[in-house]
C-alpha cells in the first residue's frame, strides 16, 4: 500500500513544533577499508600469477638452472550484487504535506539506506573472513587462513588470539617476515591500518595512543608506534562488525576491492 494521507495525517495540519525521525548518519567506512574501483562487466576477475623462484648457484661451465613453473595459479570472481529500494506515495500526500522540508515525499532516506547497505554488505567480507566462499574461488582457502598454499608451502594470515600489545607486535611483525609470493619470495608487506569493532576501541587507544609502553610502570618507548615501520594509518572503528573481539590489519598490498558498475541514481 502506498504512504497516504493516513500515514502523515499530522504533517496536513498547522501547528507542529518540528517533524523528528532524521538522524544523523555514521561517515562512509568501507571505503576506507576497500580501494574503490569502476567496473564496465558483469563479472569481474582477478588472477594471480607465479613468477621466478630465488636464483639458484652454478660452477664454472655448469648448466644453469631453469624455472619453468611461473604462470597462472588462482583467479578470483567478483561478480556484481545489484541493490534496489523504492516506494509509492499518492499524489495528495505530496501535495498535502505541509512539512516538506522536513519530511521530504521525493526523498523518503534512500541516499541513508543505500549507504549503511553498503555499509554492511562491506563489512560482511570481515565477518564471514573465516568462511571460504566457493563463489570467489581463489586459492580454495577463506580470505583469512592459516594455510593458504603458495609453491612447496602455505602462508598464514590468521592469528586466533586476543588484541593485546604483544599480539599487535607480533601480528605487525608476522606481516612482515611471512609474507611471501607464490613463488616464495618475501614481498614487501607491511601493516598500516587496524581495524577493530567499537568494543575493542578502548584497546586500540591504548595501543596506539601512548608514547610509553602501554599497560605497565616501565619507561620503555610503545614498540607498537615503531615495529616494522608502525601502522602509518593508525586504527579505524567499524561500526558493522558483528564479533566484538574478531580485529584486523590491513598492510600496504591492494587486497580488499570494490568494484562499482553503476552509480547510485534515484527518480520519481
Amino acid at each position: 500500500m502506498a504512504v497516504n494521507l493516513s500515514a502523515i495525517k499530522d504533517l496536513l495540519l498547522p501547528g507542529l513544533r518540528g517533524v523528528e525521525g532524521k538522524y544523523e548518519m555514521i561517515p562512509s567506512q568501507y571505503d576506507k577499508i576497500f580501494t574503490k574501483h569502476d567496473s564496465k562487466m558483469a563479472l569481474e576477475r582477478t588472477a594471480e600469477m607465479r613468477f621466478l623462484g630465488l636464483a639458484q648457484l652454478k660452477t664454472e661451465g655448469a648448466q644453469t638452472s631453469f624455472d619453468n613453473a611461473a604462470g597462472e595459479r588462482y583467479v578470483y570472481n567478483q561478480e556484481h550484487t545489484e541493490i534496489a529500494l523504492g516506494y509509492a506515495i499518492t499524489r495528495k500526500a505530496v501535495d498535502d504535506n505541509l512539512y516538506k522540508t522536513q519530511f521530504m515525499p521525493s526523498n523518503l532516506g534512500l541516499i541513508e539506506s543505500f549507504q549503511q547497505t553498503k555499509e554492511i554488505y562491506g563489512a560482511n567480507i570481515l565477518n564471514t573472513a573465516t568462511t571460504y566462499n566457493a563463489a570467489i574461488g581463489g586459492d580454495g582457502k577463506a580470505l583469512v587462513a592459516s594455510d593458504h598454499p603458495i609453491d612447496g608451502s602455505t602462508v598464514s594470515n590468521y592469528a586466533t588470539v586476543e588484541l593485546n600489545e604483544s599480539t599487535l607486535l607480533n601480528a605487525m611483525i608476522a606481516v612482515r617476515t611471512n609474507f611471501k609470493d607464490q613463488a616464495g619470495l618475501k614481498v614487501f608487506a607491511r601493516a598500516r591500518k587496524l581495524i577493530v569493532p567499537p568494543q575493542l576501541e578502548p584497546v586500540a587507544i591504548r595501543l596506539t595512543r601512548t608514547e610509553l609502553r602501554p599497560g605497565t610502570a616501565d619507561n620503555d618507548v610503545n614498540a607498537v608506534l615503531s615495529t616494522s615501520g608502525g601502522r602509518p594509518e593508525g586504527y579505524m572503528t567499524n561500526d558493522f562488525l558483528t564479533s566484538a573481539f574478531a580485529w584486523f590489519l590491513l598492510t600496504n598490498i591492494d587486497g580488499l576491492s570494490y568494484m562499482e558498475r553503476v552509480k547510485f541514481e534515484s527518480d520519481m
